[in-house]
């Protein structure tokens, strides 16, 4: 009887004490501490908690507090993925993405990636997506690639909402409609997507679903040139060159109160 009660006790306290060591972890991991976050999650981790085995591959994977060693991150990261675990199913798809720590294998990606996009991971919906859109381990297919992306892009994600600018500018899988297209690209270029920003810039440039307007052109291909959007900045002058001196400072106007926030 006295061992069914300590059972029962252990079963009953031990996800507590699990959880309070799990949260000791982490504020020691947000403290710069990962000495004694490693010590907390280690033992967590060996004894399959998938929360402390996906931090685990997190400081492998970043070279905190132990030496960066990608082969190692996987090894946890699967673990936890195998449990479920949202976050590690994502990392892990995009290191097979990439090739960190196992050879590069794009069926793999995708397998992680969807189980973690079915669970709601906007991450992984808009790389799905991604793959889709480019045949990446998955066949080429426009309408799953639409799919995945309005799952992304309704959670917010821009890289979705850029994605989906481009496949409704375009006409893949669904019919050409630039306004479509603007509305998408505003929504990821409002979020710093350079990409985004540039598109826009071009449709305001050449009234493509937007009224033309070249102060709005000016402003979004320079926000795009700021942040690395090739072509841009040389593309800008040839709008300025168009500009009258009053659009010009308007333009510039706006730009300092985009970037000043």
């Amino acid at each position: 009887m006295k061992r069914l009660v300590a059972l029962l006790s252990f079963l009953l306290f031990a996800p507590a004490i699990a959880e309070a060591d799990f949260q000791d972890g982490w504020q020691a991991y947000q403290a710069g501490d990962y000495a004694s976050a490693l010590q907390e999650w280690q033992p967590l981790a060996e004894q399959g908690d998938a929360s402390a085995q996906g931090s685990l591959g997190n400081m492998y994977r970043n070279g905190q507090g132990v030496p960066q060693d990608y082969t190692e991150a996987v090894k946890w990261y699967r673990l936890a993925a195998e449990q479920s675990n949202v976050f590690a199913q994502a990392i892990l798809g995009n290191l097979y993405r990439n090739g960190q720590g196992v050879p590069q294998d794009y069926a793999e990606a995708a397998k992680w990636f969807r189980r973690a996009a079915e669970q709601g991971s906007a991450f992984t919906q808009a790389s799905l997506g991604l793959m889709h859109r480019n045949g990446q381990g998955v066949p080429k297919d426009f309408i799953q690639a639409i799919t995945w992306f309005s799952f992304a892009a309704k959670q917010g994600s821009a890289s979705a909402q850029s994605n989906l600018g481009f496949m409704y500018q375009n006409g893949e899988g669904l019919p050409q409609n630039d306004v479509e297209a603007a509305k998408w690209y505003r929504l990821a270029a409002d979020q710093g997507n350079a990409f985004a920003q540039g598109s826009l810039g071009f449709m305001y440039r050449n009234g493509h679903g937007v009224p033309q307007d070249y102060v709005q052109a000016h402003l979004w291909i320079g926000l795009a040139a700021a942040g690395g959007f090739k072509g841009a900045a040389e593309y800008r002058e040839t709008i300025a060159a168009l500009m009258t001196p009053a659009q010009l400072a308007e333009a510039k106007r706006l730009a300092a109160q985009r970037t000043s926030k």
